[in-house]
């Protein structure tokens, strides 16, 4: 399950106990920014699906730490507002001029 609108200060241990209010808890894990600060979301897997389900339903829109929390099931993530198959199909490039090795030739030709 996602988590969202968490306190930035929440704990992977915090939201395991949260959660563990509506069953088992089998991962918990807030998620970090590269520095150590939290990003203020974060995800959790249950036990079973049923006990997922009963978490959605009770923790959904609740109070946690000062905070109304969001609760759903995670998706996996996509890049922009389409598919990447959608995307890829829609967006040309001339050959060549959008690849990193192309730009770093026409750089070093240009400086010699």
């Amino acid at each position: 399950m996602y988590v969202g609108n968490l306190d930035y200060n929440t704990t992977d241990k915090e939201l395991e106990e949260l959660f563990s209010q509506a069953g088992t808890v089998t991962y918990s894990k807030v998620i970090m920014r590269m520095d150590g600060k939290s990003r203020g979301f974060g995800f959790v897997e249950m036990e079973s699906e049923e006990q997922a389900k009963a978490a959605i339903e009770k923790l959904n829109q609740s109070d946690f730490k000062g905070r109304t929390i969001v609760v759903n099931e995670a998706r996996t993530q996509t890049k922009g507002n389409f598919d990447s198959k959608e995307r890829n199909s829609n967006y040309k490039r001339e050959e060549g001029r959008g690849d990193l090795n192309y730009k770093l030739r026409q750089l070093k030709k240009n400086t010699e």
